[in-house]
């Protein structure tokens, strides 16, 4: 049950491929093993209200936020960060080269008691595609 939640500033919409990013960071987390493919989501969303650095309007962001249930090995986390942050940093990079962009990422473990969860999703699934 992986949650990656992307924030950006609303003047990326036009200079960033928000659907391409949303789909780079859902390939990369299903070939992680810790991340089983059903559970992952991935959403962006745009912040219109945000102030930068200096205030310079020409300045943007991108946060990734990474919510998963409790219970991996500090290791195992760490290494999944670094995955998803190289290869959303490798997929912006024709963006970083031409503007002022800030990336960050946090992953948050999330306590199974307090987060109940149910869905449909896997009797959804080809058998193909959940193995994979």
């Amino acid at each position: 049950m992986p949650h990656f939640h992307v924030e950006y500033s609303g003047n990326l919409a036009d200079l960033v491929d928000m659907d391409g990013l949303c789909e780079c960071i859902r390939a990369t987390a299903a070939a992680i093993d810790t991340f089983p493919m059903p559970g992952i989501r991935v959403r962006a969303t745009r912040v219109d209200h945000y102030a930068i650095a200096d205030g310079n309007p020409v300045h943007g962001f991108i946060d990734i936020s990474i919510r998963l249930r409790a219970g991996r090995p500090d290791d195992v986390k760490r290494d999944a960060t670094q995955r998803i942050f190289e290869a959303a940093k490798t997929y912006l990079e024709p963006a970083f080269a031409q503007h002022s962009i800030a990336l960050s990422l946090e992953m948050r473990d999330i306590d199974p008691d307090l987060s109940p969860k149910t869905g449909t999703i896997r009797d959804h699934l080809t058998a193909t595609k959940q193995e994979s």
